[in-house]
């Protein structure tokens, strides 16, 4: 009998060990990770898009970093969501010549993992807000294909890409 609870012991005394030096291996947070972008669009992008803007009868306000927008609500709050912020959003985005190639109603994402044109767009609305955004390859999937599941490329590369959101909700974010 005593031999099995020294066993018992030395087994407690082993789980132990692994729970003290898991728990010391956990992460401890860090806070946000995410960097403020800081790409700008070319200038030729940037007058590509203008005109583009123009052909279509589209006035939009332009952002330094070279992507347009128009506020259609600018939502409510007192703060805009940020990079850590994970946002709720309802959109649709397409190319230039009209072709939807993506739509989603209450998706979430974390902001600092979107496209540049997102993580500088979206927080000029806060929550409830309705934003178009109009943005150059550089602050979008730049010379990379996007495909689809099957091998498709639904975003062909340097593309010019329309998005209509809406921001729903967000967390407050770091």
């Amino acid at each position: 009998m005593l031999h099995k609870s020294k066993k018992m012991y030395r087994l407690f005394l082993c789980l132990m060990a692994i729970v003290i030096f898991s728990s010391s291996c956990l992460k401890k947070n860090q806070g946000c990770s995410f960097q403020a972008s800081t790409v700008t669009a070319p200038q030729a992008e940037q007058d590509s898009l203008k005109a583009i803007l123009d052909s279509s009868g589209i006035t939009a306000t332009k952002d330094p970093s070279g992507f347009y927008y128009e506020i259609l609500s600018p939502g409510t709050g007192d703060t805009p969501p940020v990079l850590c912020s994970y946002i709720t959003v309802s959109y649709a985005g397409a190319l230039r010549n009209g072709t939807q190639f993506d739509k989603n109603t209450s998706v979430q994402f974390q902001l600092g993992m979107v496209i540049d044109g997102w993580k500088q767009g979206i927080p000029l609305v806060k929550k409830g807000g309705h934003i178009k955004l109009y943005i150059p390859p550089s602050l979008g999937y730049r010379n990379q294909d996007v495909k689809d599941n099957n091998g498709n490329v639904v975003i062909p590369m340097n593309s010019f890409l329309f998005f209509d959101v809406t921001l729903e909700d967000y967390t407050a974010g770091n």
